[in-house]
């Protein structure tokens, strides 16, 4: 057997030895990828898809499309992932609403956030901001709730997502106060009502309130979490301005069908955790007040369940009746 025989014969074997899923990887992506979002446009995750997206289409020269499936605490968009090809094409660009809270807020799912899925990575970490139109009579937290107090049943507040709803529930647990809950499909259409006076306040992504605030049509008086915002350094936290214990963020998150091909999860791992670090997605981080956060497929699997836990026990201690 000549030399040239033998190297022709370890380069047929190398090949076969090659899994398909080698041959997946490095084919894919090779038509355009579609990010689904489970709330409208405009909304924090809407704009954080669409800085990924970009930064994705800029590395793979694939076009990556959003589309927004609003509606139904995000069972819609979750559902619409879950029955899609698992070939990595559709990818949900998410938040615990779907992955951590809707399981303990509804008496059934759609969809399994376990089973249904393959979890690509973390994506981002953040908080929300209490706020109320600018024109309304309070000026701290102390005094909404001394009226919501004063006033039981009077006060509504808004919410369109498990984030903001668990928000204001916790709100209305630790400070003991009755303030009415009016669901809405996404944030930013409950901000349209508080605007417009249907509503009283409510505690938002700071993506969707910030613009309102900066432009004086809403007043932020506490922020969610234990670290005041860098993008409303004055504003106090709720726990700071009195409220015992209050500490509520939320996160976001990538995940693909159940059953993609592991080349096709870790090649979407790594393009999303380049996208992460990419220029549109710093502004996006900065404008909206939020952290980057990456993570590996099973890292982000282990932090679920324990988010899953987490939420659980917030929800029940909030006393809210699952749907």
């Amino acid at each position: 057997m000549t030399f040239s025989t033998r190297r022709h014969l370890l380069a047929c074997a190398t090949a076969l030895a090659i899994s398909p899923l080698a041959f997946a990887q490095g084919d894919y992506p090779s038509k355009p990828i579609t990010f689904v979002v489970p709330f409208a446009a405009g909304s924090a995750t809407d704009q954080l898809a669409r800085a990924l997206g970009q930064a994705v289409t800029e590395q793979t020269r694939q076009p990556v499309i959003v589309e927004n499936k609003a509606g139904a605490s995000g069972m819609i968009a979750a559902q619409a992932v879950a029955k899609a090809p698992a070939d990595g094409y559709t990818v949900l660009i998410t938040t615990n609403t779907t992955h951590a809270a809707n399981i303990h807020l509804y008496r059934k799912l759609s969809y399994d956030p376990v089973k249904d899925f393959t979890p690509i990575t973390g994506l981002g970490k953040g908080g929300q901001v209490l706020v109320v139109p600018a024109n309304a009579p309070y000026q701290s937290v102390g005094e909404l709730l001394a009226y919501a107090k004063a006033n039981p049943g009077k006060l509504s507040f808004g919410s369109g997502s498990s984030s903001s709803r668990v928000a204001g529930e916790m709100l209305k647990q630790l400070a003991n106060v009755d303030i009415l809950h009016v669901p809405y499909k996404s944030n930013p259409l409950a901000i349209t009502d508080l605007l417009g006076g249907q509503i009283n306040l409510m505690i938002t992504d700071v993506s969707t309130g910030v613009p309102q605030i900066k432009a004086g049509k809403l007043r932020a008086l506490g922020y969610s979490t234990q670290k005041r915002s860098a993008q409303l350094p004055d504003v106090p936290t709720i726990a700071e301005a009195g409220v015992k214990g209050y500490d509520m963020g939320y996160w976001f998150a990538a995940y693909a069908p159940a059953n993609v091909p592991a080349a096709v999860s870790a090649k979407l791992n790594q393009l999303l955790g380049q996208a992460v670090g990419s220029a549109a997605a710093k502004s996006f981080f900065e404008m909206s007040g939020s952290d980057p956060w990456t993570t590996s497929p099973a890292e982000l699997a282990q932090f679920q369940a324990a988010e899953t836990t987490k939420w659980g026990q917030v929800i029940k201690a909030a006393g809210i009746t699952p749907e």
